[in-house]
Parts: structure tokens; C-alpha cells; sequence
């Protein structure tokens, strides 16, 4: 096991280095020259030069490149926004809880609704349950996540009123403060987004349980249960369901990751203001060291929760661990 969690520590530190790197020299592709995005539009040449200067810009790539991998491992920092000359770590820090409680909040809607209904459709194939299953698999797979959250929003937010059209309240209430706040209002305002991006994601698990049971209940070992006269319901616990689960395991690690990074639409659409926000609002203002941030934050979010899973996944089923 431990041998195992070396490798996987430094395959996650190789793609650390090259997602840091791609992304670094991305940031110098771009057509326009960053010491005068920092120095302002009215700075004048000698001014642009002097920010050339200070940033380290007139070095090699690769020596700009060093210096800003040891800033980011060694200081935890990203550097600093072009628009507010504040910290983009604060940016960060205040967008990443946002987006956060949005995809935590619909993955458990997701595999509270997903698992039991691709269980049970596999359970009994071309029902109703089954086919009724698929064609909501369809359905969500097909819609644009943007026309799902306008419509949810439309019906359910402005005609209906059962639910605010937009916005975000903190967790913490804050009683100096103005806007709302508390677990209660937190939850209300999110449960709408929380729906929406479920409906988007819960398709493609409800596809995959479905398919994985259908597939772990037609090998031998279960075969094998079932004739030595083992009870169903055991068969099913420690046979079909223990092994076709761990596939979920590593899909909910890998969609976590990436949903931190790419719930962009959903975020606009309901006036979240969070990783996707700020990244939207970066590309419209040209603030590359803050889009450069939220890039590699949510590059570095998706490697974090593989390397969860790889290590779940080793410690649950011990045969991974000699691959």
C-alpha cells in the first residue's frame, strides 16, 4: 500500500508541474502584453517598463516559470489581480465556498435519486421503472445544463415563488450585516441550484449503475452464489452491489473535480458568484493572473479528488494496489 500511494503522489505531482506549466505558458500566449494590463491603459511607456521590470517580465520563460512555481509551492501564492491589486488567493478563497456548496449540495442529491433508481432498473429491465429511467436519462443528457437552470428558475423561482430566482446567503449569519444569512437561508437559496445540477448529472449515474449491476449480475462468481443456495438478498449486498459500486466511487471523485472547475453556466444563470463567476468576470476585464488562478485551482481540485479515489479505490479492493 505503500508503494502504491508513492507512485500515485508523484504521477499527482507530474501533473501538477505540467497543468501548472501548460497553463503558465498559455498566460504569455494570450495577445496582449501583461505589464501594460497591470500598469493600466493610461500608463505611459517608461511606466509600462518599470511593471516589465517588477514582474520578472523581460527573464526566459522558463526563469518566469520557476519563479512562479516557487512562489505558488513554497508562499501559496498566485499572484496578484490586474483590476483590484488585491491577492487572487483572496479572490479564490471567497469564490471556491460558493462553488463548492453548489456541487456538494447536488452530488448528494444525485446519489440519493441515481443509485436506488439505476439499481432498480437493472433489477427489472425494459419495466416501466426501466424505461421511464432511460428516457429521463435521455432527456438530461441531451438539454443544455444553461436551458434547464432558465426554465427551473422561470417556473419554479418567478412564477411559482416557491423559491428565490437568484442570489447567495452565507452559511454563517452575519448580524452587522445587511444581506441574509444562516443555514436555513443558505439552503433556500441553493436548493433551486442544487436541483438544477443534479438534474444535469444524475442522467449519466443512472446510466451507470444501471449498466454496472446489469453487467456484475451476469458473472460467475454470482452465478456461483446463487447455486449454493446463498440468499438473494445476501447475493445482493456482498456480490452484485459491493463490486459494481466501485466504479461510482472513482466517477463521484472525477465529476467533483471537474464541477468545481465547469459549473459556469449554472452559476450565471442563478447569480452565484463563484469560480465560474469570477472567471467569467476575469475573461470580460482581461485579468489574466485571476482566470490563471481559477484554472489552476480547479486543475489542482481535479487532481486532488483522483488521487482521493485512486486511494479509496486501492483500499477497497486490494488487487488495485499491485497495478
Amino acid at each position: 500500500m505503500v508503494r502504491y500511494l508513492i507512485r500515485r503522489l508523484l504521477w499527482a505531482a507530474v501533473l501538477f508541474l505540467a497543468v501548472t506549466f501548460v497553463t503558465y505558458v498559455i498566460f504569455f500566449l494570450v495577445p496582449a502584453n501583461p505589464a501594460r494590463l497591470a500598469a493600466g491603459q493610461s500608463a505611459t511607456p517608461e511606466k509600462v517598463r518599470e511593471v516589465e521590470e517588477f514582474l520578472g517580465l523581460n527573464d526566459p520563460v522558463y526563469i518566469q516559470y520557476g519563479s512562479f512555481l516557487k512562489r505558488l509551492v513554497f508562499e501559496g501564492s498566485l499572484g496578484q489581480s490586474f483590476v483590484t491589486r488585491q491577492s487572487v488567493n483572496k479572490e479564490i478563497f471567497r469564490a471556491a465556498p460558493i462553488t463548492a456548496s453548489l456541487v456538494f449540495g447536488a452530488m448528494i442529491i444525485v446519489l440519493s435519486v441515481a443509485i436506488p433508481i439505476g439499481i432498480l432498473s437493472a433489477l427489472r429491465p425494459r419495466s416501466l421503472l426501466d424505461r421511464t429511467a432511460m428516457t429521463y436519462v435521455l432527456i438530461g443528457i441531451s438539454l443544455p445544463s444553461f436551458w434547464i437552470a432558465l426554465m427551473l428558475s422561470y417556473i419554479v423561482g418567478y412564477k411559482l415563488g416557491w423559491t428565490p430566482v437568484a442570489g447567495y446567503c452565507e452559511v454563517v449569519s452575519v448580524p452587522e450585516a445587511s444581506t441574509c444569512g444562516g443555514l436555513g437561508q443558505w439552503a433556500y437559496h441553493m436548493i433551486l441550484p442544487w436541483i438544477t445540477l443534479a438534474i444535469v448529472v444524475a442522467g449519466t449515474y443512472v446510466r451507470f449503475v444501471r449498466a454496472e449491476v446489469m453487467d456484475t449480475m451476469s458473472q460467475d462468481y454470482v452465478r456461483t452464489a446463487r447455486a449454493k443456495g446463498a440468499p438473494e438478498g445476501q447475493v445482493m449486498r456482498s456480490h452484485i452491489l459491493r463490486n459494481a459500486m466501485l466504479p461510482v466511487v472513482t466517477l463521484v471523485g472525477m465529476d467533483i473535480g471537474l464541477l468545481l472547475g465547469g459549473a459556469i453556466f449554472i452559476e450565471a444563470v442563478f447569480g452565484l458568484n463563484g469560480l465560474g463567476g469570477t472567471a467569467l468576470e476575469s475573461i470580460s476585464r482581461f485579468d489574466l493572473p485571476t482566470l490563471q488562478g481559477v484554472v489552476i485551482f480547479g486543475a489542482v481540485a481535479i487532481i486532488i479528488f483522483s488521487l482521493i479515489v485512486d486511494l479509496l479505490y486501492a483500499w477497497v479492493d486490494p488487487r488495485i494496489r499491485l497495478t
